[in-house]
C-alpha cells in the first residue's frame, strides 16, 4: 500500500503496477452488469457461470487498459524516460512518467501511442472473430472486447487534458508556438470545455428523470478538475522559465565553517538572522563537507564548545536534498516534490556550497514575476 492508498500488485515489464481502491468498485460494477446481460442473453448457462464470465469480461476490459498504458510507456521508455507506474483506478488507467518529452515530436509520439495499441487491439479482436469460432458467450465477449478497445482509443482522442488527445493537441501546439506551456494552456480550456459538456450530457436527461447518464456527469467532472489542475500548472510553468536554482537561494542562507568551535557555531547562530535549527558546514576552500543541526549541542557539555570542532559532529549531506546552481527551478520543484522536502543544499559544479533554495523562496519568486508580466 502507498501513502495514496494505491495497491502495488506486482511490476510489468518492469514498471511498478498499483490498483486503486476505486477500481475494484468499477470491476464489480462490471462483473454485475455484464454477468446479468449474458444471463439474459444466455438462458442456458449454468447458475453462476454468467457472474464468472462477467468477472472475466470486467478483467480483460482492464487488461486492456494496462495495454494502452503500456503502449505510452514502451514509447517513453525508447526515447529515455524512465516510467514511474502504472495505475488502475476508477476511470480507468495512468501511465506515470519520470520527466515530459524534450521535444513536441517525442510528446506527440507518446501520446498517440495508447490510442493506437487501443484500435491494434480492437482489429486483431475483429480479425479473430472473423475467423475462429467461438461458443456463442465467448463470441459475445469477445465482441464486446472490441468495441471497448475501439470506444477507448477514441475517448481518449477527444482533445483536452488530461486525455491522450488533449496531450496530442498540446504537442502540435508546442510545435507551432514553440511554447510546451501554451500547449498546455490551449488543452486545458479545452479539457474543461469538452467536462463541461459531458456534464450537462449527463444533467439534462437526470432533470428529465432519466438517471441513465449519470456516469457522463462523473466523466465530466474529472475532465474539469484534471484539465484545470494541468493549467495552473502550466502557469507556474510558465512563471519558472528561464529561471535557475540560484536566482532563488536565500541570502542569508545559514552557513558554518568545519574549523569553528561549537561556541563560534553558538554565537553565530544566536546572532544569524532567521530562526535555522541546521547549518550547511563548509573547509577552508568553500565546500560543502556536510551538515550540523542545533540539537547536537545538547549531547555535548557546555565546557567541551569551545575546544570542539563543528566539523567533529557534522553529519552528512544526502544526495536527493543537493542541487547544483544552473538548474532549472522546475527541476529544484520537481526534487522538492519527489522527495518531499522543504529546502535544497545548492552548489556549484565544482562543489562549492551557494546556499540553500526554499520551496516558500521559489514561490515567492513566481509571485514576484507573475506581478511583473501582469503590469
Amino acid at each position: 500500500m502507498t501513502g495514496n492508498n494505491n495497491i502495488r500488485i506486482g511490476t510489468l515489464f518492469g514498471i511498478p503496477f498499483f490498483v486503486n481502491p476505486s477500481w475494484f468498485l468499477i470491476l464489480g460494477l462490471v462483473t454485475w452488469t455484464y454477468g446479468n446481460d449474458l444471463a439474459q442473453d444466455f438462458p442456458t448457462l449454468l447458475p453462476g457461470v454468467p457472474l464468472v464470465l462477467g468477472l472475466v469480461t470486467g478483467l480483460l476490459l482492464f487488461s486492456s487498459v494496462v495495454a494502452h498504458e503500456l503502449g505510452h510507456s514502451w514509447v517513453a521508455i525508447k526515447q529515455g524516460i524512465p516510467v514511474r507506474s502504472i495505475t488502475l483506478f476508477l476511470f480507468g488507467g495512468v501511465a506515470s512518467i519520470e520527466k515530459e518529452p524534450t521535444t513536441p515530436g517525442n510528446a506527440f509520439w507518446v501520446s498517440i501511442a495508447g490510442p493506437l495499441v487501443s484500435f491494434l487491439l480492437c482489429g486483431l479482436l475483429v480479425v479473430f472473430n472473423s475467423f475462429i469460432a467461438l461458443p456463442a458467450p465467448l463470441m459475445a465477449i469477445s465482441t464486446v472486447l472490441a468495441v471497448i478497445n475501439f470506444s477507448l482509443g477514441v475517448f481518449n482522442l477527444i482533445p483536452g487534458l488530461p486525455l491522450d488527445g488533449g496531450n496530442i493537441l498540446k504537442a502540435i501546439v508546442w510545435k507551432i508556438t514553440g511554447n510546451p506551456y501554451q500547449g498546455v494552456k490551449v488543452t486545458s480550456w479545452t479539457g474543461q470545455a469538452f467536462g463541461a459538456l459531458a456534464i450537462l450530457s449527463g444533467l439534462i436527461p437526470l432533470l428529465n428523470g432519466n438517471p441513465n447518464r449519470l456516469w457522463n456527469i462523473l466523466v465530466g467532472w474529472f475532465l474539469i478538475q484534471n484539465a484545470r489542475s494541468a493549467g495552473q500548472f502550466a502557469r507556474v510553468q510558465s512563471g519558472l522559465d528561464g529561471l535557475v536554482v540560484i536566482d532563488a537561494v536565500s541570502d542569508n542562507s545559514p552557513i558554518v565553517s568545519a574549523d569553528a568551535s561549537l561556541r563560534d557555531f553558538v554565537d553565530l547562530r544566536t546572532l544569524h538572522p532567521g530562526n535555522w535549527r541546521k547549518f550547511l558546514v563548509v573547509d577552508a576552500a568553500s565546500k560543502l563537507v556536510g551538515e550540523v543541526t542545533v540539537d547536537v549541542l545538547q549531547n555535548i557539555p557546555g565546557e567541551l564548545w569551545a575546544s570542539k570542532k563543528v566539523g567533529a559532529v557534522m553529519e552528512p549531506i544526502k544526495p536527493t536534498t543537493i542541487i547544483e546552481a544552473d538548474s532549472s527551478l522546475m527541476a529544484a520543484i520537481e526534487q522538492l516534490e519527489k522527495h518531499q522536502l522543504s529546502e535544497l543544499t545548492v552548489i556549484q559544479a565544482d562543489g562549492s556550497l551557494v546556499g540553500l533554495v526554499e520551496k516558500m523562496s521559489i514561490i515567492d519568486l513566481i509571485r514576484q514575476r507573475s506581478n511583473v508580466i501582469s503590469a
